[in-house]
């Protein structure tokens, strides 16, 4: 339980009202903005495009094994995050796992200083980043597990979507710190080479710095009360509790297909973040400058539509508005994928981030609405394989098909069939916040 537990019904009815209740969902929520600068600085945009277009022999072999390592990543996390959520139940609290994951991930980032543009590197390359996503990932698994201790039922879509759109601001400010310090200047700070793409390698180091300074707050503000952490008697108890989870599933049939149907999607999100700055380098052949202003267009209109449809979760449900931001992706992924023009890809490309956000965050409160109280962080450990599960499926099929027909466009044409199948069956899942018939 966060500190500042409620003493009455009243007092539950709107938590954020409590006597230091409010500094502890601001920490959960700067969380977001501290760790957002890993998936954007280094999956999207910086170090995907650096890897695919000067460590990498070619373009389309990057994105090939660019694919292949999201690939194996997913099939990591889709294994062990349900079972580390159920542990987690049983042996502790959240905090020391967020804390342990995002360790590793902020040595794996710094990592990549040591990465140069060589086709040499290529191995080193992808496992640092291959195992510095994979702890990234494993610590959003507790992270999302705590929103319902931060937040009332009442406020859970605002608070999501608040988190959401900080993150997508935390991933603009580190991107344009990334490009006005370093990229930018002809001489970066510290006086780095650009012969040795020193002032992309440094990005990573930067991230890293990001990522703990920004995380801190969590940890110093928000309090669980927990019991004594037993490792042996957190892994037994914590896989019998993961089994009876999964047997209960059958009974919860809206449960099961939510996770099924974020499973399609959001392997759809994942490929378009995880592809982006390929594609952009590319096909349209953007210089670095150039993909990092569009990251940071892109992550200004998602913060944009987190923050204005975090209102919307509340009052309209969160599956309208997952609804809606799946529909709007198809229309203007497709459109993006036809378009020659560099502008009219900057303007699609900034409605694409303005509904991926609340795709996002969405999903998240609606889980928190259906999971049992009981089991969050286990369900939100199904959560996790729900977006996981068929990670390796979105890269990999991104990859292959792009090696097997010379074009990205063809390959990136794959993710709308993710969104459509998500799409589909979201639409015939009953919505917790409407009474039923």
């Amino acid at each position: 339980m966060v500190s500042g537990a409620p003493a009455s019904s009243d007092q539950a009815a709107d938590p954020l009202r409590w006597r230091g209740r409010r500094a502890a969902a601001v920490a959960w929520c700067l969380y977001d903005w501290a760790n957002s600068s890993y998936p954007t600085v280094i999956i999207t945009f910086v170090t995907a495009t650096y890897f695919a277009r000067a460590v990498a022999e070619t373009p389309e072999a990057g994105t090939g094994q660019w694919g292949l390592m999201l690939s194996l990543s997913g099939v990591v996390l889709a294994v062990m995050a349900p079972i580390f959520g159920a542990i987690a139940d049983q042996g502790g609290g959240r905090k020391p796992w967020i804390g342990f994951f995002s360790l590793v991930a902020i040595f794996c980032a710094a990592g990549l200083w040591w990465i140069e543009p060589d086709p040499g590197f290529v191995v080193p390359a992808l496992l640092l980043v291959a195992v510095g996503n994979t702890a990234f990932e494993f610590g959003h698994v507790f992270y999302n597990a705590m929103l319902p201790e931060v937040a009332p039922k009442s406020h859970l879509g605002r608070l999501s979507g608040w988190a959401g759109g900080l993150g997508y601001v935390g991933g603009i400010a580190c991107l344009a710190a990334c490009l006005f310090l370093f990229v930018l200047p002809e001489t970066p700070l510290f006086g780095l080479d650009k012969q040795r793409a020193e002032e992309l390698r440094i990005t990573g180091p930067f991230v890293g710095l990001w990522f703990a300074v920004f995380a801190l707050p969590l940890f110093a503000v928000v309090r669980e009360s927990a019991p004594p952490f037993q490792t042996g008697r957190a892994v037994r108890e914590g896989l019998a509790s993961l089994w009876r989870t999964l047997k209960l599933l059958p009974e919860q049939r809206q449960t099961g297909r939510f996770l099924l149907a974020r499973m399609l999607y959001t392997d759809g999100l994942n490929t378009l973040f995880a592809f982006g700055g390929i594609y952009a380098a590319g096909s349209f052949g953007m210089s670095f400058k150039e993909i990092l202003i569009f990251g940071i267009l892109l992550n200004v209109t998602a913060g944009l539509g987190a923050f204005a449809f975090a209102w919307i979760d509340d009052l309209v449900g969160a599956k309208f508005t997952i609804l809606f931001s799946v529909a709007a992706l198809i229309l203007l992924g497709g459109a993006i994928l036809l378009v020659e023009s560099q502008l009219w890809f900057y303007l699609l490309g900034c409605g694409i981030g303005a509904f991926i956000g609340p795709a996002q965050t969405a999903s998240r409160s609606f889980m928190a609405r259906i999971a049992p109280p009981q089991l969050h962080a286990e369900f939100f450990g199904l959560y996790a394989l729900s977006g996981k599960v068929t990670a390796f499926l979105g890269p990999a099929l991104v990859g292959w098909v792009t090696v097997w027909a010379d074009s990205q466009r063809v390959g990136m044409a794959t993710i709308l069939v993710f969104f459509l199948a998500g799409l589909v069956l979201m639409w015939s899942i009953r919505d917790p916040q409407r009474p039923a018939p």
